[in-house]
């Protein structure tokens, strides 16, 4: 019988709690996994006596989804999507649509929208974020595709998305745009994620290594951040984590026993080669994405630390006379890091609109860039407070180059810039590393400074490869005969 609201394919954790989340919303459930254990088993367990309808074979599953069929897809990214999509083709009806809630390449999802439009249907790629908790409570989603499809699932995705707002009533969920659109926005979202983890471990490692805070006074600390203009999903996370005692058996804290080697799943590298393909430098992200590769290098780490030397007063100096004299006491010294990470944020989230703001131009996608903040406000990995002040700014100024013009972000990295300057000082004499910090610092001096050293480039370029260059003085292209012109060396 085609009484189901909803079907969804993937009985992973994702999966089942999107589907738990759905069904809890009022709709009738239709679920299929390719092993079907994995349906009988949610039907017995946390699906029992729910709306739930559990289905064994493909051709069960949409005969079981009442028209136009709403299908999504939870499983892997890559072929098994593709393999999917070949089997619910021919099972379909005019006005049918595929949802693709995976992490998806976005170019996958634009080939996708193309192949399933022209066999009739409709087809979304949504960015879903939020993991377990999110899709079980309420995820922040990110739909694009077939506008088509948009009237039908717009309900249902308001319905179990998170919700913000002074009474907790608007949606983190609109239509984003044509195509690849969401599973863009939600790889920039995942960039910028990369960049603001990479950030809050960099100020972990100052507090611990510099400011010689233990994990008692980092959870205090991280708890004041969280009050204020830090608030955050991540930061919560990190006070949270420095709470934990080891549930090993161990003595101790449960983070100072994690091996430091970082995983990643590889929408942080898309991102950076997508911006490097549209000549954007979103180096914060690239940064976070080295981070991580250096952090897989272990082993090669632990021998390069029997043998290369770093600053004399690096260690056994808690809080050493150099940080001191740059930035002030222990207290201090706290604020100066809360400054120099609030700021580096910025120039993060700054770098990831204007990659979205190229590729929106790129793919003609019209993206509405505050309606994207409002989107990450809750529900994502990266929600935070900070994210309304992005939405006003782009709300306000819809043409908005850059983040930075903006003056609140102009007057917040103004009043930070001091202290910023003197951490990444503090590190470097320390020889404590911090990537992100350092990049962010440095694409804002690069950014704020008319005329910058590319003059010196591109005479070089033209020297060795006649690639020509502009002047500042006059109109046109030129091209020198260097070595014809040049002075003579001495000698």
């Amino acid at each position: 019988m085609s009484d189901c609201d909803f079907g969804l394919i993937g009985l992973a954790v994702m999966g089942e709690n999107l589907a738990l989340n759905v069904e809890s919303r009022g709709y009738k459930v239709a679920v299929y996994n390719r092993t079907t254990e994995k349906v009988d088993e949610l039907l017995a367990g946390r699906a029992k006596d729910k709306s739930f309808v559990g289905c064994h074979t493909i051709e069960d599953f949409v005969k079981a989804v009442k028209r136009p069929r709403k299908l999504m897809l939870l499983v892997k990214a890559g072929p098994a999507v593709d393999a999917i999509i070949e089997q619910l083709l021919p099972l379909l009806e005019p006005g049918d649509i595929i949802i693709d809630g995976g992490n998806t390449y976005y170019l996958d999802t634009e080939r996708r929208t193309k192949q399933v439009e022209e066999a009739g249907f409709l087809y979304v790629g949504a960015g879903v974020s939020g993991g377990e908790e999110g899709a079980l409570k309420g995820p922040s989603l990110m739909p694009g595709g077939s506008k088509d499809a948009w009237p039908h699932i717009k309900d249902m995705f308001q319905a179990i998305a998170a919700k913000v707002g002074p009474n907790n009533d608007i949606p983190c969920c609109e239509w984003v745009g044509p195509r690849g659109a969401g599973h863009y926005v939600k790889m920039v979202h995942n960039g910028i994620e990369y960049g603001d983890m990479q950030l809050i471990c960099e100020a972990y490692h100052l507090l611990k290594e510099i400011g010689g805070l233990s994990n008692d006074e980092l959870y205090d600390v991280f708890d004041r951040w969280n009050q204020g203009d830090l608030q955050s999903y991540l930061i919560e996370i990190s006070r949270d984590i420095f709470s934990v005692k080891d549930d090993q058996g161990g003595d101790g804290h449960l983070v100072d026993k994690i091996l430091d080697v970082a995983g990643a799943k590889g929408t942080g590298k898309w991102m950076s080669q997508l911006a490097l393909d549209l000549g954007v430098p979103s180096t914060l992200v690239t940064t976070a994405v080295f981070a991580r590769g250096l952090s897989a290098q272990k082993e090669a780490r632990v021998r390069a630390s029997k043998v290369l030397a770093g600053p004399a007063d690096s260690h056994n100096r808690p809080f050493s006379e150099a940080a001191q004299k740059l930035i002030g006491d222990r207290a201090a010294f706290v604020e100066a890091v809360h400054h120099a990470l609030y700021a580096s944020k910025i120039v993060s989230y700054a770098q990831g609109f204007v990659q979205l703001q190229a590729a929106s131009q790129e793919h003609a996608w019209d993206l509405d860039y505050g309606q994207c903040a409002l989107l990450w406000r809750g529900g994502c990995i990266i929600r935070a407070q900070f994210l309304d002040r992005i939405k006003e700014a782009f709300d306000d100024q819809p043409n908005l180059e850059n983040l930075l013009l903006y003056k609140y972000f102009q007057d917040a990295v103004g009043n930070a810039q001091e202290a910023w300057r003197a951490v990444v000082a503090t590190a470097s004499i320390h020889g404590v590393p911090v990537p992100a910090f350092s990049t962010a610092l440095s694409y804002y001096d690069g950014y704020r400074l008319a005329r910058l050293p590319a003059n010196l480039l591109q005479a070089q370029r033209d020297y060795f490869g006649a690639h020509t260059y502009q002047r500042v003085d006059r109109d046109g292209v030129f091209h020198s005969e260097w070595l014809e012109l040049r002075k003579p060396p001495r000698g």
